[in-house]
């Protein structure tokens, strides 16, 4: 017998799901570095990075992240070991940099196959959903870099003549951007666009520059939508060490970010206590 259980739907902490697609050189690893200190509160020791380029190490004055180099063969199977690895670590976010090796990978085994072309397609897809289903699933935050194809836009005005790179379809997967909550198209300007955003944040937004700030925007979100500014406001106004808990064990995914509020409070508490007459008198006016 089936048991079927219907729930009330309720949107819990939730872990971002991103991808930055674009041409050599539009910025995407540092852009995805930047995104990660975001989401980490700045502390990029809690981020892994799983390096197929090989030049992540160009980046390591943004701060002291960890790096997983991964040699080919560049297989679905190695980079699921790859992210498991990166979780059994204790890493918050993981940057994989990039997953269009793993696509590279799939079209040559494919290519090697004996029979029919189209028949062989079934026994690649389970692998590549494999990989695409690690990533959804990962208890991590997870930024995938994604290299486009490229082109050249020629232009010219006011008798001057440009030459632009531009980026097309990502080498991967085609309609990859539906297994991902977000994707951003990164231009050579390293100006990003949304492809796909079901956070709300970046859809039919004008172009931006990627920042640690940006990353902070998603780590929001992905806290239930909570406004750090309100939970704020709210540690300020508790009157009790009682309070002050119930406040942290209702926005435990917000610690990180605001220890320094929940500290300040706890002090601010404790020190009006001690000035009063009354030792069984455990609240006081908030200011």
């Amino acid at each position: 017998m089936n048991n079927f259980t219907i729930t009330q739907s309720e949107k819990t902490d939730a872990k971002i799901k991103l991808a930055l697609k674009g041409v050599s050189g539009s910025g995407k690893s540092l852009s995805s570095l930047l995104l990660a200190k975001g989401l980490s509160n700045g502390d990029l020791s809690k981020v892994c990075v799983i390096d197929t380029e090989n030049s992540i190490n160009l980046y390591a004055h943004i701060g002291n992240f960890s790096i997983l180099r991964l040699l080919e063969p560049f297989s679905p199977e190695n980079y699921i070991k790859a992210i498991t690895a990166c979780e059994d670590a204790g890493f918050e976010t993981v940057i994989i940099d990039s997953i269009s090796h793993c696509w590279h990978h799939l079209l040559q085994l494919h290519s090697s196959m004996q029979g029919n072309s189209f028949t062989n397609w079934s026994k690649i897809t389970p692998l590549h959903n494999a990989f695409v289903q690690k990533i959804q699933q990962s208890t991590c935050h997870i930024i995938c870099t994604i290299r486009s194809k490229q082109d050249y836009l020629i232009q010219t005005q006011n008798g001057k003549t440009t030459i632009e790179k531009v980026g097309l379809k990502p080498i991967q997967r085609s309609e990859i951007e539906y297994e991902f909550t977000t994707m951003l198209d990164l231009n050579i300007a390293h100006q990003a666009k949304a492809v796909k955003d079901r956070t709300g944040l970046f859809m039919d937004k004008e172009l931006f520059t990627i920042t640690e700030e940006t990353g902070r925007q998603l780590l929001n979100w992905c806290t239930n939508g909570v406004k750090v500014d309100d939970i704020k406001n709210e540690i300020s106004k508790t009157t009790s060490i009682d309070q002050l808990t119930a406040l942290y064990q209702l926005y435990p995914a917000m610690y990180n970010i605001l220890a320094g509020d929940f500290e300040q409070q706890k002090n601010k508490i404790y020190n009006h206590l001690n000035t009063v007459h009354n030792g069984n008198n455990t609240h006081y006016t908030a200011s």
